[in-house]
């Protein structure tokens, strides 16, 4: 960059983007991670030192005037942005305080053009100081939008209210009713199983006992609330929150105190599926396990394989998997053995299916074939 005349700050930045987007990034960022807080204060250290505070003694009305202007020039096109981006009202009005301000890049950019002669010293002197007095604003302004702001426009927090009283207490306790666990309560209940609804969302629970569901409002994270909520006497606990920490808690208190419960938890992916099998928590369901199984075997039937074939190598799939996740959550967490283990177990798991479908267990199972049984039953029709 200072052979075709640009600054060397303009070259260290554009270098840092070209190596941002490429394969060597996240080797680049853990190498640097302990000198960036100590080069950003050191920059900043610097950019301060340079500022000519005299400048703003010397000329108030215009250095706060050309300030306002800034911010309120800046600020209207970031919230004209934000409504083109169809951003809700709490998110624009956040994204325009906080980048309503100058950004530290203009140090750089009024430096080089200084050196090129475009701003004179008692121009760049102010232009130094605007941009630091706009820098050091960022926190009062956030702390406006935070109090004065974002409570007229912003979503309304959760009101915290008591624990709701637990009448009465089911055999099944179910943590968690949102689109995953109300499926589960339906389905349970469409079989005459009632179960103990808790969450601890409370606008969640208003709204789900205007649609007719009896559902509690607690913590159930807490002892006191699985005590009144009946699981000493309970045989099934499932938890169908998709935090790890809250099945994390509640496994712990199960195990020590109620050992007789039986507890089902949903996880959203393999590892936190290890992590919940760390901690003896056995019944563990991940939520895009079924589905994905399902979309591929639509597809499979689509191009030609029998329904009944793909229904039993998808149990087959879901038993083979199973227990490769139980033996890799045993493993070293070093990405190396990880990896290489998940492979072997890839590859036998394949292997596993294949050779399923090649020695005819799947292959030739015609079992509810109704195509097969159809031919057949025009066979013995025509003897």
């Amino acid at each position: 960059m200072e052979f075709v005349g640009l600054s060397p700050a303009l070259g260290a930045f554009l270098g840092g983007v070209v190596l941002s987007t490429s394969e060597f990034k996240h080797e680049l960022e853990s190498t640097l991670e302990p000198f960036k807080n100590l080069l950003l204060g050191l920059f900043f250290m610097a950019v301060g030192a340079s500022i000519n505070f005299v400048v703003i003694a010397n000329s108030p009305l215009t250095i706060g005037g050309i300030l306002l202007a800034i911010i309120a020039i800046k600020a209207l096109v970031l919230f004209i942005t934000g409504r083109i981006f169809k951003l809700k009202l709490d998110q624009n009005v956040l994204l325009t305080f906080s980048l309503a301000q100058v950004g530290e890049f203009a140090f750089v950019l009024l430096s080089f053009a200084f050196q090129l002669n475009i701003l004179e010293q008692e121009q760049m002197d102010m232009m130094l100081v605007i941009t630091a007095v706009s820098m050091s604003l960022t926190p009062i302004l956030a702390v406006i939008n935070e109090r004065l702001i974002l409570p007229k426009v912003g979503t309304k927090e959760s009101i915290k209210r008591p624990m709701d009283h637990i009448a009465k207490s089911q055999k099944v306790i179910l943590v968690g009713f949102g689109h995953f666990g109300s499926t589960v309560g339906r389905f349970l209940r469409s079989h005459g199983v009632e179960a103990t609804i808790l969450d601890f969302d409370s606008n969640r629970v208003d709204f789900l006992r205007k649609m007719g569901f009896e559902v509690y409002y607690g913590d159930a994270t807490r002892e006191d609330l699985l005590e009144s909520a009946g699981i000493a006497e309970a045989k099934l606990l499932i938890c169908a929150t998709n935090k790890v920490s809250v099945a994390k808690a509640i496994s712990k208190i199960v195990k020590e105190k109620y050992p007789h419960v039986e507890m089902l938890v949903r996880t959203k992916n393999r590892y936190d599926a290890y992590e919940l099998l760390n901690h003896d928590v056995m019944n563990i369901y991940r939520e895009t396990l079924d589905t994905s199984l399902a979309l591929a075997s639509d597809a499979l039937n689509k191009l030609g394989f029998r329904k009944y074939t793909l229904n039993r190598q998808v149990q087959n799939f879901i038993k083979y998997d199973e227990a490769s996740l139980r033996r890799l959550a045993s493993e070293p967490k070093r990405e190396e053995d990880y990896v290489f283990m998940a492979r072997k177990e890839i590859e036998q798991q394949e292997k596993l299916l294949e050779d399923d479908f090649k020695r005819g267990i799947v292959a030739y199972d015609n079992h509810w074939d109704s195509e097969h049984i159809r031919k057949q039953l025009e066979k013995s029709s025509e003897a």
